[in-house]
Parts: C-alpha cells; sequence; structure tokens
C-alpha cells in the first residue's frame, strides 16, 4: 500500500524517483517561505519525513498524526527531539559510516591549513601582498611527528587517526568514556587512549569530533583551553556548540591556542558579526565536512533506503540508537 512521504530537503533525482516509484511524494522545503505551507499541509497526513538541517520538535510532531519514520539525511541527530520521537513510537534514521572518509579528510585539511597557514598566505599572494620572501612571522608549524590529541573516537575520529598515525607519523591520543578495542586494526598499538587532562597537556594538535548532547553542550570550555599547550592548534569537526565561542576566543588572544581551524559553529550560517569569521587565528569553513558530490549522493541513497524499508516493515540499515 502506497503511503505518504514528505521530502523536507531537496534529494538527488534518482532517489527521489525511488520514493515516487513506491509511494505519494510531497517535495516541501519548510526553509523557503514559499514552500512553507505545502511542508506544514502535508504533515496532517505524513508517513514518512525525509530531509536534514530543520528541527523536528515535539510541536512539529503534534501536527504529524501518522508519522512512522523520520529518514535524517545526516549522521548527527541534534535537530531531532528524540525523546518525542520515542515517546510516539517513531523510527529515526540517520546515515553513519558513507561519511566517515569525506570527513576526516576535511578534518585534516583543517589541520594541515591551520599549522601551514595556508589559507592566510595564499591570501597574501592573491591580494598582490607578496613581494619578497616571507620572513619567520608568516611561518607556519610543522605537522609530521607532531601529537595528535582526539577529542572523540569513533568512525571518524579512527579515520583521522590513521590519516595521522600511518600518514604523518605523528603520536596519537584519544579521549573516550571508555578505551576502544583496536586489536587486528592498522591503530594496533598507534593510538593510545588517555584521560583529558594527559590528552590536553601532551597534544600539540587538539581535536574534537563530539556529537551535540546534555553532556557535550559547551564541553570544551576556558577550563579545557587552559589545560592545552602553548602553542597549540584546535580543531573541530564534530558540534560548534560543544565548545564555549567566547573562551576559545580568549585561548587565541590571550591563551595558549596558536591557531584554530573550525568546519562548524554554535550558530550556523556563522553570524557577520561573530569575531571568529574574520579573526587572523581562525581558517574557517561553512561545514562541508561531507561537502563533496560522491558522499551526498550517498548519504541520499542510505537515507532513502532507510525510509522505504521503515515504511515496508522492514528494519532499516541505519536506526539511531539513542
Amino acid at each position: 500500500m502506497k503511503k505518504n512521504v514528505l521530502v523536507f530537503r531537496e534529494l538527488p533525482d534518482d532517489q527521489l524517483a525511488r520514493l515516487q516509484a513506491e509511494h505519494h511524494v510531497t517535495v516541501a522545503n519548510p526553509k523557503l517561505a514559499a514552500q512553507k505551507p505545502a511542508f506544514d499541509a502535508a504533515l496532517s497526513t505524513a508517513h514518512g519525513l525525509i530531509g536534514s538541517s530543520y528541527p523536528v520538535d515535539a510541536a512539529l510532531l503534534a501536527l504529524a498524526p501518522q508519522l512512522q519514520v523520520v529518514s535524517s539525511v545526516s549522521v548527527g541527530v541534534d535537530n531531532y527531539d528524540i525523546e518525542a520521537l520515542q515517546a510516539r513510537g517513531i523510527t529515526l534514521c540517520h546515515t553513519p559510516g558513507v561519511l566517515d572518509e569525506t570527513v576526516a579528510d576535511t578534518v585534516f585539511a583543517l589541520v594541515m591549513a591551520s599549522s601551514r597557514r595556508i589559507v592566510e598566505l595564499s591570501a597574501l599572494v592573491r591580494e598582490g601582498r607578496w613581494t619578497k620572501n616571507i620572513g619567520e612571522d608568516l611561518f607556519g608549524t610543522d605537522v609530521h611527528g607532531k601529537t595528535l590529541g582526539l577529542l572523540g573516537f569513533g568512525r571518524i575520529g579512527q579515520a583521522v587517526a590513521r590519516r595521522a598515525a600511518l600518514g604523518f607519523g605523528m603520536p596519537v591520543l584519544y579521549h573516550t568514556r571508555r578505551a576502544v578495542d583496536l586489536s587486528g586494526t592498522p591503530l594496533q598499538g598507534l593510538a593510545r587512549h588517555c584521560s583529558l587532562e594527559s590528552l590536553l597537556a601532551q597534544s600539540d594538535i587538539v581535536v574534537a569530533l563530539l556529537p551535540l548532547t546534555a553532556a557535550t553542550r559547551g564541553l570544551i570550555d576556558a577550563k579545557v583551553f587552559a589545560q592545552m599547550k602553548p602553542g597549540a592548534i584546535f580543531v573541530n569537526g564534530g558540534r560548534g556548540a560543544t565548545v564555549d565561542e567566547a573562551a576559545l576566543l580568549q585561548a587565541l588572544d590571550h591563551g595558549p591556542l596558536r591557531a584554530a581551524g573550525l568546519d562548524v559553529f554554535a550558530t550556523e550560517p556563522l553570524p557577520q558579526d561573530s569575531p571568529l569569521r574574520t579573526h587572523a587565528k581562525v581558517t574557517p569553513l561553512p561545514h562541508i565536512g561531507s561537502a563533496t558530490g560522491e558522499t551526498r549522493h550517498a548519504m541520499a541513497e542510505l537515507a532513502t533506503t532507510n525510509l522505504l524499508q521503515a515504511l515496508a516493515g522492514e528494519t532499516p540499515k541505519a536506526v539511531y540508537r539513542h
């Protein structure tokens, strides 16, 4: 039996066609004023939602009495009210795995760019200010051989660790609640679990890859920055709100940090008046961790498969487990 599917963020044509072949489909992006009425109207009969980057909270769910499944085209689920979904028995799906290597590429690019001042020095050339050989005031710092500290050590963290340890000869430390069994993996003997305090004291480069939860919101604060090595570099490829941005600015201006590479921010897009936007020591990116054509298509394909399986009464490939 065909069901009603509401697509709230545009999908690739081939994935939309998969949905249309089996169900009644409405495409309406609630972020676009012209499409918001259609989105609101479709909620009342929707059995499945698929999309990303829009909050699905208790108020929205109250407008969708027939909803059975929400399929997010993302690995993070901080836009979703988990408790409200669980209370209604609504399945939440996401897209882990398919973006791990691409996000790790982006994170390591930020490590390289922040250490070697790539964006800053590229601007020097583009703007016609390269008129002589650069001096020590524009030197960067080596990446190879430096100690990398990872806050979070899931699939993406381990992908970053492989790049660091195997490609750049970097000792790797990681901090999680429990040590990860690396037996039989390329990282066996190359990545060491340690306390947060030990990681911060030893790491030349600290990379945060934390999900946003009640426990991690604002976790990286002034106390954390104060424990980092003088001259350390901080990179955030997880969620922006895990960082106290005022404390980050203080650490850049008056504390230990040499530089920061940021793909995520507490408010996105980054407000025009944010000091992080133009700070000389910050390499900012517009949340592009998974933004390649290949990976975004793979995410859409998995999200579509999840939705179709759930509506068919099957167990989806990637159900979010709280």
